[in-house]
């Protein structure tokens, strides 16, 4: 076996981890970070550890109340970002320059003043002092110096326009108008109430995702992310086209423990685009499959990249997190199926084969290790059968150790224990800056209400129309997603343009009343939209890091992306009109038809699409395919029964005119 092995290893050969960590730095920012020596190198890992411990205490224990837990965590977040990201992507990395230690003692400050002036700032409610009002404007400064740093400008241009909302309202256009905020308001705001920075984002950091974190960083120290990409060749590997079905098991697999469609690129990616150019498909389209596949991650149950525990505190209502899991599965397998069907026509268009026997892992080996798989099981079943979600992740925590004891490859000592913990908490400082950020957003759309002005406008532009105004709601949340980390993400865009799908489902209705699946299906069709922003060009972020282990042109790569994510595209328009798709109030029949019916319909749009299903498809077969497609998609019946029957008529024919040989062969590629 040791043969096999060493064949694979030369023909697929992994980027090396400075290649890897190369891109990283180049695509995502959350990664571009100092690598400092001496004794900053250990006050820096010391200073981290203590943010893990600190969040596990209060994980075990309970948290401390609302302020002093979100100000402590900002403060930790806030200081290690200014001593480990540089002000210029360029900068030097391996010095830290003495403003930036300026700006970390300042953000201690800002991290420690609810601490130490607790029961003050509590009974003054919102009477503000001098100092406080001066530290609200500096907390205000130093989160979007760090959102710029350790997020990317995209966030801080948008936060930073809210703000200039905010005080300017009086200037506005009479529709977005309102009597504008003073500083004194604004400081309170942002930094003296939980409708700011301290919110409801920095409120899901600071207690669920920063342990989900934590779990995701010890299963990384067992191994597991090597283990999905070998688990993926040996369940895909020799099919149709493999290389590219491992990419998307892989990146399905990998989306349970990453929170960045960019790292979950360049992890997998290094491993899977070698992999499939050696087999025959061309670099753009290899990029493609795996920017595709691994922006689908996010959108893959049970974290979702950790907005699952940002949707239960933004919709409420009791919902809780197993409701969110169950909504998001039939959306995500769908978004995974739309991806496999068109890489599967693609590698039939080509005549592209599996692994053979000698470039496959050993399977016997790989199948052993299925044990590694355990805490990610665990977990689920602890959240689904009522645990609370932070010990659900904290018995995962404790799982990944035990599990790791059975091999010593995978052993953890204790400094692998400290490292995880480390890597954890340097892991939050990106999931910090974008939710405090994010909390100005929502502050500000709360304290005017631009949030429904901009829907009643948008409703009013659509002239009504339900699929205009979700069109408009579509553009909406592809451009306020561009550059975006998830969970900023999912805050910005549900914030914003959700409410205009609401006003436009339940007009003049109190949030309370509204069904709870339809302010389900708003928040999954923003979000849905917002992720994909990721591979949708100009700004393609997962597309461009894929090129950049391809070799291909990044714009074409990144079409390539949002024609092989169509299933994105049309799935959040289903979510809406067929809200049946996230189980909420349905029958099993309900679901299964639905189900059914929109994975016959991919089916027809990929092989439309890809232009060959079991021969080469003529235009018009194309065009008539993907038009059955969206029919069976359509949720209504007529239309499902037309798109079923065309779709049998084309299959017949498809099927009668390969049996005899007639129609074009796959090409060579």
């Amino acid at each position: 076996m040791a043969d096999k092995k060493d064949v694979k290893d030369e023909q697929f050969e992994q980027l090396s981890e400075a290649d890897q960590q190369a891109l990283l730095e180049k695509y995502d920012a959350e990664s571009n970070t100092r690598k400092v020596g001496g004794i900053f190198r250990w006050i820096i890992y010391g200073g981290l550890l203590a943010f893990s411990l600190f969040q596990l205490y209060t994980a075990i224990f309970g948290v401390f109340p609302a302020q002093i837990q979100r100000t402590i965590h900002l403060g930790f977040g806030l200081t290690f970002i200014f001593l480990l990201f540089p002000a210029r992507r360029k900068a030097r990395k391996d010095k830290i320059p003495f403003y930036d230690f300026i700006l970390a003692i300042l953000a201690i400050v800002v991290g420690s003043y609810w601490t130490l002036n607790y029961e003050r700032l509590v009974k003054s409610i919102g009477q503000l002092e001098t100092l406080d009002f001066y530290i609200g404007l500096l907390a205000i400064v130093l989160v979007l110096e760090a959102a710029r740093r350790a997020v990317g400008l995209p966030i801080t241009i948008i936060a930073v326009l809210f703000l200039a909302y905010a005080y300017f309202g009086q200037q506005m256009p009479a529709f977005l108008a309102h009597r504008g905020q003073s500083l004194e308001s604004l400081s309170n705001l942002m930094f003296f109430s939980t409708d700011g920075i301290l919110g409801t984002p920095i409120s899901v950091s600071s207690t669920f995702i920063f342990v989900f974190l934590l779990f995701g960083a010890f299963l990384v120290k067992t191994g597991v992310g090597q283990y999905f990409n070998d688990l993926a060749v040996a369940l895909a590997g020799k099919l149709t086209g493999g290389p590219a079905k491992v990419a998307i098991f892989s990146s399905a697999l990998q989306g349970t423990i990453s929170g960045s469609s960019v790292a979950n690129v360049v992890t997998s990616g290094s491993y899977t685009i070698p992999m499939m150019k050696k087999l025959g498909y061309k670099k753009e389209f290899a990029g493609a499959v795996e920017a595709a596949a691994s922006t689908g991650g996010q959108l893959m149950p049970p974290i979702m990249g950790a907005a699952a525990f940002l949707m239960v505190e933004f919709i409420g209502r009791g919902v809780t997190y197993w409701e969110i899991a169950k909504a998001a599965a039939i959306p995500a397998l769908l978004y995974f199926v739309g991806i496999w069907i068109m890489t599967h026509f693609e590698a039939k268009r080509l005549g592209l084969r599996g692994l053979s026997d000698e470039e496959m892992p050993d399977r016997t080996a790989v199948f052993k290790k299925i044990y590694l798989l355990t805490p990610i099981i665990l977990i689920i079943v602890l959240m689904l059968t009522g645990v609370p979600v932070m010990h659900a992740a904290l018995y995962g925590v404790v799982a990944c150790i035990l599990v790791g004891m059975f091999n010593k490859d995978t052993r953890l000592g204790v400094r692998d224990i400290l490292d995880a913990l480390v890597d954890g908490a340097r892991t939050a400082l990106g999931v910090v800056a974008a939710t405090a950020a994010a909390g100005i957003i929502v502050g500000v759309v709360v304290k005017t209400g631009l949030g429904l002005s901009l829907a009643t406008s948008l409703v009013k532009l659509a002239g009504g129309s339900v699929l205009f105004t979700l069109f408009l709601v579509m553009i909406a949340s592809l451009v306020l997603g561009m550059g975006a980390p998830t969970t900023a993400n999912y805050v910005i865009t549900s914030t914003i343009a959700a409410p205009a799908i609401l006003q436009l489902l339940a007009p003049n209705t109190p949030m309370d009343l509204i069904p709870l699946v339809t302010v389900m299906s708003a928040h999954f069709f923003v979000f849905y939209f917002g992720i994909i922003a990721d591979i949708t060009p100009p700004v393609a972020l997962a597309a461009f890091a894929a090129s950049g282990i391809s070799g291909g042109d990044p714009i074409k790569t990144g079409v390539n992306s949002a024609k092989l994510a169509i299933a994105a595209f049309i799935i959040p328009y289903m979510i809406v009109l067929q809200p049946a798709l996230l189980m909420v109030d349905v029958t099993l029949l309900q679901i299964v038809w639905v189900t059914f019916s929109a994975i016959i319909g991919m089916i027809a749009i990929g092989a439309g699409i890809i232009g060959f299903w079991y021969r080469k498809l003529m235009w018009l077969e194309r065009i008539i395919l993907i038009g059955a497609g969206l029919a069976m998609i359509y949720p209504e019946s007529v239309s499902d029964i037309v798109g079923v029957i065309v779709f049998a008529i084309m299959l017949v024919i498809q099927f009668i005119g390969n049996r005899k040989g007639n129609g074009p062969k796959p090409v060579a590629s």
